[in-house]
């Protein structure tokens, strides 16, 4: 356990310092004679989703810079590996490396991703929800190397594996009760250890699709921590570190440094944890902040590879423990010299994906964003891209299923559009996640409860332009047991094509599979019937982005509120 200090400031012993490790030396000569602690650099990051490339828009700036991109971080990491003491600098991540990745790096099943984070000096990982797109076994291959079992080495050459270590302490083989992957390493520093254990949030079967977790159980967060803090312990491991792939928020006043009314699971989490944990290396929320919660480093470097969070341990080399621990976020400013092998790497991985990328697929009359509106006082409405790619999947799926609406998953939507030409690649960039449409039965009674739902998730679904519905802020919110007991829809209210929704007739709705197998909490949608699936997502996007253009942003006017439309 450390005793927190100021951060960036060198730390000296305090009192309690003082009742944890012994006497302070009190002459020259005791002074002198104590071993001087050791000096350990952790360089962190989360979130990087495959952004090889410099990610556009407001996904690549932070703290008023651009920032982001490999051949960049690369050479921020390499410059503060000089700063430090490079032996004694270990490179860590909190989860979400690949998956939901843009074209350059996706179409290679992440390959690309994987090879420029090793060489970039990657120690230790922890797993991501997103590592789990893939599947158990998939997640194994990206560690261990080979040809993909489908695709075989699509760029022509052997892939080798991952250069770091990929660390899964809460994700267990439901068959054995064994570990999918190794749960914790041990890194040896001029005598001492450092213990890492790595783990994703235990909600990942909610947010990741059935196939990606089968055969997989996630265990709760801190009492996993706890237990292989233990384990450390014994094996004389004082020093330690959890790479976990959840996180929080913290007020919007706050800077990338700050820790602002910070709230989200890891506040909880963090707070149940052992004392004997030093520092949580966080992440999932794509927020940066740098806090003391319950007198440990809690830190996230945000998402996309914008920034590295530089973190100075001191340890006692007689008791292996951590003495002060101390943060920085650090821009990946785009203002340092392009590391050659990354940049090298990102140009081989182009030319194997050829033409694909550049094509034209349609045209915007303006940007079209993913942002959503506010619905009384929070992030609950509409977004224009979540709209327009509704609509595009209720005309893939209207003639050919009879669908008469759709719904949207706002976590599916990962980039804005911006405005002038779409290229395959920034369509791909949209929607990467390859998930199929699915077109079923459900009641009138059963879509209100899948509305009802989104209250109780937290989560809005993007509608086509056929739906139409009113909001109560004053109603109640149903429970996870019974979404279906909020009354915030009015009822009455909800319309499809602008005829009024009858609770006993059927309906023919779609949605993307991820939704209809229950994701992001919609159980509501796993009771619907006479399943079709579809085509893929992002072809039905494209095709709709080609038949339609030049495209607009939707008017954002399917949700509305009861300020809006008062009661009759």
């Amino acid at each position: 356990m450390f005793i927190p200090g100021m951060r960036r400031a060198a730390v000296g012993l305090t009192a309690l310092a003082v009742a944890a490790f012994g006497a302070v030396a009190t002459s020259p000569e005791q002074a002198d004679a104590r071993p001087k602690p050791v000096d350990v650099t952790l360089l962190a990051l989360n979130d990087f989703h495959g952004n090889l490339e410099p990610p556009s828009g407001s996904s690549g700036t932070i703290a008023g810079q651009t920032a982001g991109g490999v051949e960049f971080l690369a050479t921020h990491l390499a410059e503060l590996r000089a700063a430090a003491k490079k032996k004694n600098t270990i490179t860590v991540a909190a989860g979400d490396l690949i998956g939901a990745s843009p074209l350059l790096s996706a179409a290679f099943h992440d390959e690309p991703t994987i090879e420029a984070l090793s060489m970039a000096g990657l120690d230790y990982a922890s797993v991501g929800n997103h590592e789990f797109d893939e599947g158990a076994a998939e997640l194994l291959r990206i560690q261990n190397g080979g040809c993909h079992p489908v695709d075989g080495c699509i760029d022509g050459t052997p892939y080798r594996g991952a250069g770091f270590q990929y660390l899964s302490a809460n994700a267990f083989k439901t068959a054995t009760g064994k570990p999918l992957m190794a749960p914790y390493a041990i890194h040896k520093v001029q005598g001492v250890k450092v213990g890492f254990i790595g783990m994703t949030l235990e909600g990942t079967p909610q947010i990741v699709s059935q196939q990606g977790v089968a055969g997989l159980s996630f265990a709760d967060e801190a009492d996993t921590a706890n237990r292989y803090a233990r384990e450390l312990r014994r094996k004389g491991v004082q020093a330690i570190v959890v790479l976990l792939h959840e996180g929080g928020t913290q007020a919007a006043t706050g800077g990338i440094n700050d820790c602002v009314g910070m709230t989200g699971p890891i506040v909880d989490i963090t707070n149940r944890m052992d004392p004997s944990i030093d520092v949580v290396v966080s992440g999932h929320t794509h927020q940066a902040y740098n806090c003391d919660i319950n007198g440990k480093l809690v830190t996230s470097a945000s998402s996309f590879g914008r920034l590295v969070t530089d973190i100075d341990l001191k340890i006692d080399r007689r008791s292996g423990d951590v003495i002060s621990a101390a943060a920085n976020n650090v821009v990946v400013t785009r203002d340092v010299a392009k590391d050659p092998r990354q940049t090298a790497l990102i140009n081989r991985y182009k030319t194997v994906l050829g033409p694909v990328a550049g094509r034209q697929v349609g045209v915007t009359n303006e940007a079209i964003t993913r942002s959503q509106e506010t619905l009384f006082g929070t992030s609950l409405g509409e977004s224009p891209l979540g709209n327009l790619i509704a609509d595009a999947q209720l005309a893939a799926t209207d003639d050919e299923q009879n669908a008469v609406a759709a719904f949207m998953n706002p976590g599916g939507v990962r980039a804005d559009l911006d405005a002038g030409s779409v290229t395959y690649e920034e369509a791909f960039t949209v929607q990467p996640f390859a998930n199929n449409l699915v077109t079923l039965d459900l009641t009138g009674a059963q879509l209100y409860c899948v509305l009802e739902q989104q209250f109780v998730t937290g989560r809005t679904l993007y509608p086509s332009a056929t739906v139409g519905y009113v909001v109560d802020p004053n109603g109640t919110t149903g429970t996870v047991a019974d979404p279906c007991a909020g009354t915030r829809v009015v009822r009455g209210s909800l319309t499809l094509g602008g005829t009024t929704v009858d609770t006993a007739a059927t309906y023919r709705v779609t949605v993307n599979n991820f939704l209809a197998g229950g994701g992001d909490g919609f159980s509501a949608l796993t009771g619907g019937t006479n399943l079709v699936t579809g085509q893929i997502d992002l072809d039905a996007f494209v095709d709709y982005l080609t038949a339609q253009s030049p495209v607009s942003a939707p008017t954002l006017d399917r949700i509305r509120t009861t300020a809006e439309v008062p009661a009759a």
